[in-house]
Parts: C-alpha cells; structure tokens; sequence
C-alpha cells in the first residue's frame, strides 16, 4: 500500500470570492505555501499567458506545478493544445487534464473516433520529456464526456489502438445531476438511467465511475463537493437568462446571506462516499489516480457570485482529504466492495 497521496490545488480556486480583486499569481502561491496542506498547484494557463515567472515560484514556495490543462475545441484549439502540453513537459508536469468541448469548431458533434485522435496526438506530445506528461480526459460538463456513456467507448478504442486510457475523475459532474431531471435530459442520459442502465448513485456497485476506477482509467482527479440535484447558481449567468448549473456545494458551512441556497451538510456525503471509493482504489494502486487537486472555483457553474471563501473550501477539504487518506492508510480493508462489472464497450 502507498502512503502517500499528493494533494493539490488549482491556482483559479485561491482567492476569497469574485467580490473581491482576484490576488496576482505571487500572491497566490503564497496563501497556498501558507495554507501548509497543499503538496502542488495545478494551471490552466490563460491563452498566450507568460509562464516563466511560474518557475521562480514554483521553486520559492517549493510547489511544483505537477498538473497543468486547458479546455479546447477540435479543430480551432489543436495547435494551443499542442503548445500547452509541451510547456507542461518544460515544467515535468505529470499529468495533463484535458477538456474537450462536445462540438468540433465548425460545429459538428465530435465523433468518438475524433476524440481519441486527439488524446493520441498529445500522448504522443507528452512523451517527449525526460518524465512522460501523461494527457488525461476529464469528465467534464459541456464537454464530449457529458454523456458518461460514451466514456466506455472512448476508453475501448484507446485500448485497441493499444493504449492505456486515461480519465481525470471529478465526481461533482456525476453527483450534481443524481435526482436532478433538467441536467439528467440535458444529454438525454435520463431513460437510462430510469431504466437502471446507468448508475450515479456512489452507493451502488454498479457507480459508472467506480468500474472506471476498477479498470484503471482514472489517473487524475479533482476534489470539489457537490450535492445531487445541485440547484441553479442565480448569483452568476452563463449567458444572458442562463443561470450557472449548481455544481459546487459548500463544503463547508457558508455564512448566511453567501450562498444562494440552503445549505445541509447531510448532503455532501453521497460526494464523501465517492471519494472514499476513490481512496479505497489508489491504496493499492499508486498511479491511479496519481494525485488529487481540490478545485473549488468561482465561476457560473461553480462558486460564481458567491461570497464564502473559496479558498477557505479547497483548505478543508484538503484537510478532510489528507484524514481520510490517512485512516485509509491505517486500516486494514477497504470501505467499498468491487465494481468491475459490467462496462459497455
């Protein structure tokens, strides 16, 4: 069994709220050095963003930038993606977390096929380093991978190309939509499951996201508590009329008046139960995932508009991770019995 778990934080989460002027990037990394519970940052750089000053730091507060990404559309983003992967290599990054947008840029749903097109080129990308950056497809809404059916599938031809795939798991984008009608039909996922086809609910065996942690596809994932049937952030539009989806969920109590909804700590334990899945799987394999950042942010679909602390949230739950990891470590079986069943390929 390993004991040890990196845990992280992406730099768009530290700060207190949007309310608030957003701190510059060396202040940032000197409220986490401080924080004292984060081993590493992770960065989505801005397009064109100047890194070198990141490298002195990095080095300063002695936080590698151990994960790095971006969101990218296919075919308007291929080249920016390229780029990004190779500075994660400059940076001996170990993982590159990758959302890709569910419609190519000239507006076509992207095909299963294109996706894996697009993981292995930056696989290929991200080998050329002394320490390999592996890409990684986060699961992710708005992305291909809303639709978690087609996770499975992507997965299957990654390996008949044979190559291992390659998942970053954050189960707030699963929990949030558990008895929530409007984000179920949003990717037509509710018949199924209706039907018991398709399994969010972390208490079943059959969770769509513990038998991808059972065949070893999630090699990165990020800690942001959620609720199921996560309510529309009013405080922050996606577009006009469009309120944020309710992805974030305190996890902890927020001061009254800075949250728009009601909050009940009961409801964070069906995200707390997925996480310990995820911790019973790593105890006994290393790389998989191979590290954890927390990711509470502040934007529509997130923390935006809202007035707790977002980085008081990512310290927490940095705290509860690095508990939870340490009773994991103490005791002698995991908490959750096996998943692996039952895949569509």
């Amino acid at each position: 069994m390993t004991a040890t778990l990196p845990i992280g934080i992406n730099l768009d989460g530290v700060l207190v709220h949007d309310g608030l002027p957003t701190p510059d990037m060396a202040t940032r990394f000197a409220m986490v050095a401080e924080a004292g519970v984060f081993d590493y940052v992770e960065r989505n750089p801005e397009p064109g963003e100047d890194l070198a000053p990141y490298r002195a730091l990095c080095d300063r507060h002695g936080l590698p930038m151990r994960v790095m990404g971006g969101s990218f559309i296919a075919g308007h983003d291929d080249d920016r993606a390229a780029r990004g992967i190779a500075q994660a290599v400059g940076f001996g990054a170990r993982a590159f977390n990758c959302q890709l947008f569910a419609r190519h840029a000239d507006g076509h749903a992207l095909s299963d096929a294109e996706v894996v097109a697009f993981y292995l080129r930056l696989l290929e990308l991200g080998a050329r380093g002394g320490v390999p950056c592996l890409p990684c497809l986060e699961v992710h809404v708005d992305m291909w991978s809303e639709d978690v059916r087609r996770v499975a599938r992507v997965a299957h031809a990654l390996e008949r190309e044979g190559v291992a795939p390659a998942l970053t798991l954050d189960v707030s984008h699963l929990i949030y939509k558990i008895d929530n009608p409007p984000e179920l039909a949003a990717v037509g996922l509710a018949d199924d499951v209706a039907c018991g086809a398709l399994v969010l609910d972390p208490a079943s065996p059959r969770a769509v996201f513990r038998q991808w942690l059972e065949r070893g596809w999630v090699r990165h994932a990020h800690a942001r508590s959620a609720s199921p049937n996560g309510l529309p952030n009013p405080w922050m539009a996606l577009a006009p009329g469009v309120p944020g989806r309710g992805i974030q969920y305190p996890f902890v109590a927020p001061p009254p008046g800075t949250y728009h909804a009601a909050w009940h700590p009961e409801r964070l334990a069906p995200w707390k139960a997925a996480m310990h899945h995820l911790l019973d799987w790593r105890a006994t394999h290393p790389e998989a995932p191979g590290q954890v950042s927390c990711e509470f942010i502040p934007f529509p679909d997130y923390g935006g508009g809202a007035r707790y602390s977002i980085l008081d949230n990512n310290i927490a739950c940095a705290r509860w991770l690095r508990q939870a990891w340490t009773e994991r470590c103490a005791g002698s079986a995991p908490v959750s019995q096996p998943a692996f069943q039952g895949i569509a390929s």
